[in-house]
Formats: structure tokens, sequence, C-alpha cells
């Protein structure tokens, strides 16, 4: 008889009581109001906050990087922006920390930089053999900027001459991830698809080995440099691990709490500038099996979860804690808006270690005080204060501006340039008010007054026109009749001016005697 196999099996995982839900941990995150972005076409592959306010966010997916206004009272969920320059699917999207400038890698082993504001492309890094995954700029220094790719390179840029000042070499397999240090701009992290996490310090860049390296146990998707700058936190698998890194890179915990792999972490502010600093931040993990986890790592426990109902692959936060990003595998954005209650504010405060307080309420200010008279510029009129506006200044064409200088044939070139028939005619009526009309034609080079007869012979066989241009064609062609003589060109124009008008001639007397045809019988049919 066989032997009865027996499988070891996880118990079920208990329900969650009711008092956890009323904890104002539990009211900070449902307090949060989801909008769903759809429409993106592919992954979203990574997703960045501006660090200035009023604190935007980018997302790069497909070989598009599209920009967001979580603050926009109309359309949150429509992207007031969208790069399209390029050539494969995009990486990495990294804000400046003056929020300036934002870079990005891309398929080809480009890294991409762009003006934020008017997203104008400024400057093409090459140097990685195979696809840039990590593209991240230091925590203040506005020159530099590292990348890693899936050529195992970590390479460290000098953005304004597009070189690379220094390569490290060290991973052995693709770089997937990264991290700037919060406190010092010569050290970042990256963590790689050998496992490894290693920490550098570019100015040991000569040298070109880490400062340190941790062994995640498995492929590491993302790691993040946690406030403090003495903790990283490392995703892989199903695990995320928290490392200290002036302990040597001691592991300090881990956590299992995924049943899939992790592939983004990221760190959020929950509390104000006070209190104990780990108090005031959450580690937040997604994984492909759908689950925003949010980790207090100060006292090493989870204190929200939540299920989505795709993969999810990008996180971020906003720098004001009013804002959650998570960017799934099927093109969907879910941006999650905080809601604005005193009420949640205080339970939250108390929660993290601080007393909520009112803010002093301002003096209002009277016309009998001598500080309403320095306001300033920004201030907004209040009811009751008369508001004096500027007069628009008008835009004028490059004609008027001539015209205003007294520049009489430069003005008529300009307009005649524009082709416009209503502009030439307004300009030609001004120049004979102001007498100066023939001295023009007479000033005219060939090449200008074979524009002037392609004019002619375009509009002066026009009605509207024909009473101004019929005259001034005869006196141009006597006034310049020499010029005309002298030059093939000229002549050519000329001969196509006759040929309109002989057409013209012919289509009058043939309209005149239609109109002698039916006149007669037009009388015959009055009298009957």
């Amino acid at each position: 008889m066989a032997e009865l196999q027996t499988f070891p099996t996880k118990p079920r995982l208990k329900p969650t009581s009711k008092k956890s839900n009323n904890l104002p941990e539990s009211k900070f995150w449902k307090s949060f109001k989801t909008h769903e972005i759809s429409g993106l076409v592919s992954s979203i592959t990574s997703i960045d906050f501006s660090p200035q306010s009023p604190h935007h966010f980018a997302a790069t997916y497909s070989a598009s990087l599209s920009f967001f206004n979580p603050h926009h009272p109309f359309s949150p969920s429509e992207p007031t922006s969208t790069i399209r320059s390029f050539k494969d699917t995009s990486y990495s999207a990294s804000y400046r920390s003056d929020s300036k400038l934002i870079a990005a890698g891309c398929q080809s082993g480009v890294i991409h930089v762009f003006e934020a504001k008017t997203r104008n492309a400024l400057r093409q890094l090459k140097g990685h053999s195979r696809p840039v995954r990590l593209v991240q700029y230091p925590r203040v220094d506005r020159l530099h900027l590292f990348s890693g790719g899936d050529d195992s390179v970590v390479k460290y840029w000098d953005v304004a001459t597009e070189t690379s000042l220094s390569n490290f070499l060290g991973h052995k397999d693709y770089v997937r991830s990264g991290s700037a240090s919060p406190v010092d701009d010569n050290l970042f992290v990256t963590g790689s698809y050998d496992h490894t996490v290693r920490v550098w310090d570019v100015r040991g860049s000569k040298l070109g080995s880490s400062a340190m390296v941790v062994n995640h146990g498995k492929p590491v998707e993302d790691v993040a440099f946690l406030p403090s700058g003495g903790l990283i936190a490392t995703a892989g698998g199903n695990v995320v691990k928290i490392w200290d890194v002036i302990g040597g890179g001691k592991c300090v915990y881990s956590m299992e709490s995924h049943n899939k792999t992790v592939t983004s972490i990221c760190v959020g502010k929950v509390g104000k500038d006070s209190g104990e600093e780990s108090d005031q931040y959450r580690l937040l993990t997604v994984g492909l099996d759908g689950y925003l986890k949010v980790l207090d790592y100060s006292k090493l426990k989870i204190t929200f979860s939540m299920r989505f109902p795709a993969p999810l692959v990008s996180v971020g936060f906003s720098p004001d804690g009013s804002t959650r990003v998570i960017g799934t595998s099927n093109g969907i954005i879910y941006m999650a808006k905080r809601k604005k209650e005193k009420v949640e504010e205080r339970s939250v405060g108390d929660f993290v270690g601080f007393q909520y307080r009112e803010e002093p309420r301002k003096r209002v200010l009277k016309p009998s005080f001598f500080r309403y008279f320095h306001r300033g510029q920004s201030e907004k009129p209040k009811g009751g204060e008369y508001l004096v506006l500027r007069p628009k200044k008008v835009k004028l064409a490059e004609h008027d501006k001539l015209l205003k200088k007294f520049r009489h044939k430069d003005a008529f070139v300009a307009v005649l340039q524009k082709k416009n028939p209503e502009n030439v005619v307004a300009v030609m009526e001004e120049l004979i008010a102001r007498k100066k009309l023939f001295r023009c034609v007479t000033n005219l080079d060939v090449q200008e007054l074979e524009l002037l007869l392609v004019f002619l012979q375009k509009y002066t066989t026009l009605p509207r026109y024909a009473g101004l241009l019929m005259p001034f064609a005869n006196k141009v062609i006597q006034m310049r009749a020499e010029d005309i003589r002298g030059s093939d060109g000229l002549k050519a124009q000329l001969r196509n001016l006759k040929r309109t008008i002989q057409e013209e001639l012919r289509i009058q007397q043939s309209l005149l005697e239609i109109q002698g045809i039916i006149s007669p019988l037009m009388r015959i049919a009055g009298k009957r």
C-alpha cells in the first residue's frame, strides 16, 4: 500500500477586524479618491513627480512621455502634454531637483533630456549599447545624472557636454533600478538582475569599484534610499528587504507579503514637517499580484493593503502627500487624490506624533493701513476695489511696423511677399494718401518689380480691385518701361499680364453681346 503523501498548506489569512479599519492610518489611505486614466496603449514603465510645487507628474509608456496635472479642476485624468520623440519604448522618467529638466531612457540605449515646461529636446546622451532602464538625477546636483542599462554598465554623465565621466563596472546582468542618496549627491545605489545591490561613490570613480555590495537573493526589480540616507529598501521576487548602509550592509527587515514579483517601490510622506522622521514616511510597494502594500518601516509592519484589478508595475507618491499614482501592465494609471478634511488631517497628525494646530488668522488689511498700499502686484483684488487693467497691446503685422517707421518701400515689398491682396491694396491706399506710392515703384529693383507684376497679373482683372489696379498697372509699365525691356523675366510677366487683360476684355465683349440679345427680348416680354 502506497504511503499517503501530505503537502504543507499555508493557513488562510484572517479577516481584518473592524477596529483596524478605523485606525487613523487606515482612514488616511482611504481618504484618497481614485481616478482611472486609460487608453495609454502599453505598460506604464515609470512614474515620477516634480519636486517643485504644484507637483505635476510624468509617466513613460510605449514610445511616449506624458505629463499630468493632478490638481486640474476639470480634467485631471487627461495628459496636459505628451512627448513622442522616442524611437522605441521609453523608461525611467526623472525630474531634476528644480523641475526645469526631465530625462528618460529608451529601448535604443539613448538618454533624452527635455525642458519640462516647453517639452523641447535639449540633449541626447549616447553611450549605452543596450536599453537604458535607469535614469536618475542626484538630490541637488543639476549638472550630472547617472544611468544603468541592460549592458550591465552604470554611467555617470555630464549633461551639459553630453559626455560620460565615469563607467562603473561591477554588475553581471541587467541594471534595472537605482536611487540617489537624499543626503549626499556623490552617492547612489543600483540594483541588478545578478541579485546584487551596489552602492557607488562618484569620488572613487577612478577605481571603478562599488563602495558596498549586498545580495538580495533574487533579481532586483527596484531599489530606493529611505529619507535618512542610512537605509535602503530593495525589491526582488516577492520579497522586500531593508538594509543598513551605515552598518555595513546588514539586512534589518525582510517582508514577503506579496504573492508575486514586487515590481516597484517608493517612499511616501504622510505627515507634516515635525516629529520623528521615521514616523513621517511610509514605504509603498506594488507587485504583479495587483496589491499595493504600505509598510511602516519604523515599526516593521504592514499598515495598509489595497487590491487592484491588474498587475501593477510602477508607483509614485507626491512630495506633499496629496496624490498617489499607480501604473499597470495594461496601460491604465490609477491616480488617487486625497480629500482635504480637517478631521482627517487632525487624526493623521495625532497618529504620526504631533498635535494639530490651527494657523493664526491674518489681519484684514484696510485702506486706512499703511501696508494696504504696499501689497504688491500679486495681491488679488477684493470686493469694493477698482481694478485698473492695462490696455492689451495690438499685435502689428510686419508691414504695419514698417509703415510706422516710414519705411515705405520695405513695407510695400513685405506685403507683396505675403500675397494677401486685401493687405496689398490697403497698403497701396495708405501710400497714395502719403503720396509715396510711385516713389516706391521707382525704387524697386528687378526682382521686386517682378513680384509686383505677378501680383498685378493675378488681381488686376478682379472687379473689386480693378478700379485701383488698372490705372496703377498702366502707370507702372510707363515708369519702368526701360527696365522691362532689359529683363527677360519682366518681359514674360508683362506678356502674362497682357494675356490676362485680353482674356478679360474678350469675356466682357461676350457678355455685352449676350446683353444685346437679351435686352430686346425682355422689352417685348414686358409689353405683353
